[in-house]
C-alpha cells in the first residue's frame, strides 16, 4: 500500500469524524441561529470536546437573549466548569431585570456558587430581594418556640417575632445568613426585656421591644435587609426574682444551720474540757485529803501534835456534824 493511499484514508477518516461531530451540532447551531442568539459552530465543537453540554448552553444563552441579556456561549460554559447552575443563573437575572433590580452576570454567579450546597438558590435570593419573606424568631426548628427574658421585678417574658427581611444582593455574597438575624433579634428582645422596670411594661406596649431592636441595625453585615420586627405573641413566665430569692433563702439557712453546728459541737468539747478539769481537781482535793493523816503522824512523832489537841480537833468534827445533821435531818448536809 503506498504512502498516498495511506494518507487519504488517515484524511478520510478524520473528514468523516468532523463531519459526524459537525452533524451532531447542527441542531444545536440552527437553534441558536434562528431563535437569534447564534453560537459559532467552532464554539460549539470545543465545547464538545470540553466535555460540556453545548445544548445546556445554547437553551441558556437563548433564553438570556430572548429576555434582552447580552450573554455569550464562554461566560455561560465557565460558569458551568465552576459548577454553577447555569439555569437558575440566568432565571434569576431575568427575574431581577423584571424587577428592575440591578444584577449583573458575574454578581450572580458568584451569588449561585455561594449558596451551593446550602439549600438556596440565585433565584431565591433575588425572588426574596423582590418578595420579602418573613422568618420566625426563634426558629421553632431549634426546639424553641419563644424567647424568653427576664425583667427587673424579676418576671419572666415569653416573646414570639416574626422578622421581615429582604435580600441585599450587594452583600450575600459574604454576609451573614437567616440564622445570624434569628441570633441577633433574640438577644436584643432579651436584653430589651432586661432592661425594663416590670414585665407590666412590655405587656403594655410589646411594639417597643419591635422598635427598640430594629434600631439597633440589626442586619449590619448579613446578606439581609430587615424590614420590619412584629412581636407576634407575649406571655408571662415564672417568678424567675422569687425563685432565686427562695434559693438563697435555702442556702442561706444551710450555712445557718451549719454555723449553728459548729458553735454546738465546740460548746460539747468545752462542756467535756470543764467536766474532765472538775474530775482533776477532785482528784487534787481528794490527794490533799490524803496528806492530812499522814501529816498529823508526822505532826505526833515530831512532838507538835499532842494527844489533847487530837482530842478536841475530833470534838469540833463532831461537834460540826451533829449541827449540819440537825441543819438537814432528812438530807444531810446540801
Amino acid at each position: 500500500m503506498s504512502l498516498t493511499l495511506i494518507l487519504g484514508v488517515v484524511v478520510g477518516i478524520f473528514v468523516l469524524i468532523v463531519a459526524a461531530i459537525v452533524f451532531s451540532l447542527i441542531g444545536a447551531w440552527v437553534k441558536a441561529l434562528f431563535n437569534g442568539a447564534p453560537v459559532p459552530m467552532s464554539k460549539l465543537v470545543a465545547l464538545k470536546f470540553a466535555s460540556i453540554p453545548y445544548g445546556l448552553v445554547v437553551d441558556a444563552r437563548i433564553t438570556a437573549v430572548r429576555a434582552g441579556i447580552a450573554i455569550n456561549a464562554d461566560q455561560i460554559a465557565s460558569h458551568y466548569q465552576a459548577g454553577g447552575n447555569v439555569v437558575p443563573t440566568v432565571q434569576a437575572l431575568i427575574a431581577a431585570q423584571k424587577a428592575g433590580i440591578e444584577l449583573g452576570w458575574d454578581r450572580a454567579c458568584a451569588i449561585d456558587l455561594a449558596t451551593k450546597g446550602s439549600g438556596k438558590s440565585v433565584v431565591e435570593a433575588v425572588r426574596t430581594s423582590v418578595d420579602p419573606k418573613v422568618i420566625d424568631c426563634p426558629n421553632p426548628e431549634g426546639g424553641r418556640t419563644t424567647i424568653d427574658g427576664v425583667a427587673k421585678d424579676g418576671i419572666q417574658v415569653k416573646v414570639k417575632a416574626r422578622v421581615t427581611v429582604r435580600t441585599n444582593l450587594d452583600r450575600f455574597v459574604g454576609g451573614a445568613k437567616e440564622e445570624t438575624i434569628i441570633a441577633r433579634v433574640g438577644e436584643g428582645i432579651v436584653t430589651t426585656i432586661g432592661s425594663a422596670e416590670t414585665y407590666k411594661i412590655v405587656l403594655e406596649s410589646p411594639d417597643s421591644i419591635s422598635k427598640t431592636v430594629l434600631a439597633r441595625g440589626l442586619d449590619v453585615g448579613t446578606a439581609f435587609e430587615i424590614l420590619s420586627i412584629d412581636i407576634a405573641d407575649v406571655d408571662v413566665g415564672e417568678n424567675v426574682g422569687a425563685k432565686l430569692q427562695e434559693a438563697q433563702a435555702e442556702a442561706n439557712k444551710n450555712m445557718a444551720q451549719a454555723q449553728a453546728e459548729i458553735r454546738r459541737a465546740a460548746a460539747v468539747a468545752l462542756e467535756q474540757e470543764m467536766k474532765a478539769r472538775v474530775q482533776e481537781m477532785q482528784a487534787k482535793v481528794v490527794e490533799a485529803q490524803a496528806q492530812v493523816p499522814l501529816a498529823m503522824a508526822e505532826a505526833f512523832r515530831a512532838g507538835r501534835l499532842g494527844v489533847m489537841d487530837y482530842y478536841r480537833m475530833e470534838n469540833v468534827q463532831a461537834d460540826t456534824s451533829m449541827r449540819s445533821s440537825i441543819a438537814h435531818p432528812e438530807g444531810g448536809k446540801k
